[in-house]
């Protein structure tokens, strides 16, 4: 991958898992967004996959719905014990609040959640994880249609 999501798209996508957001077919997936407004389409071909989340779309990364939808494969690690315990969170919100600040939002997140010192230090090892396998696949991003409204 050329370029790589931040470190808190995964665990929006955590929660999209834990919450039951996300919906898998066969070559095709539709990802809940976290305040119920959006639903994004997700589709792949082998190592190709296509989002019409902003983030993949206009930045070119995986966003959290191709994220959740890697993870929903086995394609990438998922915790599930960390994913649940941030269940609920809408992401949308605070993302917004911290204009697009998202480690400032997840900051936040954790607190909501209840995250000990360790539940941090733990998901952050995690997603680094997830990063680091995540810029191994020889995977291609592309654009799918107009960003979900």
């Amino acid at each position: 991958m050329e370029k790589l999501p931040p470190l808190q798209k995964v665990y929006e996508a955590w929660s999209a898992l834990a919450n039951g957001r996300v919906k898998m077919g066969e070559q095709e997936a539709s990802v809940t967004s976290s305040n119920g407004s959006k639903r994004y389409t997700v589709t792949w071909d082998g190592d190709t996959y296509a989002s019409n989340d902003s983030a993949s779309h206009w930045q070119g990364y995986a966003g959290y719905p191709v994220l959740a939808v890697m993870m929903g494969q086995g394609r990438l690690p998922y915790d599930r014990k960390l994913a649940e315990k941030l269940s609920g969170i809408d992401w949308n919100a605070l993302n917004k609040k911290h204009k697009r600040n998202y480690e400032a939002a997840a900051q936040e997140a954790f607190e909501a959640a209840g995250f000990t010192p360790e539940d941090k230090a733990r998901a952050r090892a995690a997603a680094e994880g997830i990063l680091e396998t995540l810029s191994q696949l020889p995977l291609q991003i592309k654009r799918k249609g107009r960003p979900a409204k």
